[in-house]
Parts: C-alpha cells; sequence; structure tokens
C-alpha cells in the first residue's frame, strides 16, 4: 500500500482532486454528501492562502487505485474549538474490517497540529473505530438550516 500527503503547497491538479472526490462520493455510502459538497471540502483543504488549509492523505495501490482517502481541514479556532476536523474518511469497500481506516487515521494524527474533531452520525459504524482511537462526544450537535 502507498501512502501519500497532500498539502496547499503540493498544488495538485484539478483531475487528482476530482480522483479523490470521485472516490469519496462513492465509497461514503450513504454517510456521505454530494460530490460538489466533497469538492469544495478538497479545494479548501488545498488552499492556504485565502482559507486555513488542511491536507489529505490517500492510500493506493495497483489492483484498485484509491483504496482509501480523508480530509482534514484546519478550523482556525484554536483555543476554543479543535484546530482541525476530520471532513471525509472512506475505505474501499474490500479494504473495510482490514486495518486500513485504523492505518489513515493515526497517519493523519501524526500529521495534524493540535486537536482533531469530527462528526459522526450514531448508525455508522466506523463510529466504534473512533471510539477506539480515543474520540469521545463531548457535544450534542444541533443545527439551524436555513
Amino acid at each position: 500500500m502507498n501512502y501519500t500527503f497532500y498539502y496547499p503547497k503540493d498544488n495538485i491538479n484539478d483531475k487528482r482532486k476530482t480522483q479523490i472526490a470521485d472516490f469519496l462520493f462513492q465509497h461514503l455510502d450513504e454517510f456521505g454528501d454530494e460530490h460538489h459538497a466533497i469538492l469544495s471540502c478538497i479545494n479548501f483543504a488545498m488552499d492556504d492562502k485565502k482559507k486555513f488549509g488542511g491536507f489529505i492523505l490517500v492510500s493506493e495501490n495497483e489492483e484498485h487505485g484509491i483504496t482509501g482517502a480523508v480530509v482534514i481541514n484546519k478550523t482556525g479556532m484554536a483555543g476554543y474549538i479543535p484546530e482541525n476536523i476530520l471532513v471525509y474518511i472512506a475505505v474501499h469497500k474490500d479494504y473495510r474490517g482490514k486495518g486500513l481506516g485504523k492505518e489513515l487515521m493515526l497517519k493523519c494524527f501524526d500529521k495534524a497540529e493540535g486537536s482533531i474533531k469530527l462528526h459522526v452520525e450514531p448508525n455508522n459504524p466506523a463510529r466504534f473505530l473512533y471510539e477506539k482511537l480515543g474520540f469521545t462526544s463531548k457535544y450534542l450537535e444541533m443545527r439551524l438550516n436555513r
């Protein structure tokens, strides 16, 4: 398995961003967002000039191409909100339950500066991995959608 981190300074091209967005869109299953939202998140992570930036981690092999992807955005709110938000993580269906998700998360923990938060739906089976890795539920998220 090959692992690649992408940072804003890397200036990854639109084709690669779209490949990552396509993978996430396909493999997030019912826990995902619309393709344009995923691509917007990727663009946010790769922009540290107008936004706070972040980073992307991709795992790949010759057989399946992309096997896993994580997008972390910096919040710019250190001190009162965790400095990072793990927005997307997905693992190819053929690699689920084999430790790849955990490996991706641990690699991201090593690269992220500061705390990391994430949102997970209560019925998402990945929730148990997050809890094993030390994530706790501090707040109940509430939203006002307009």
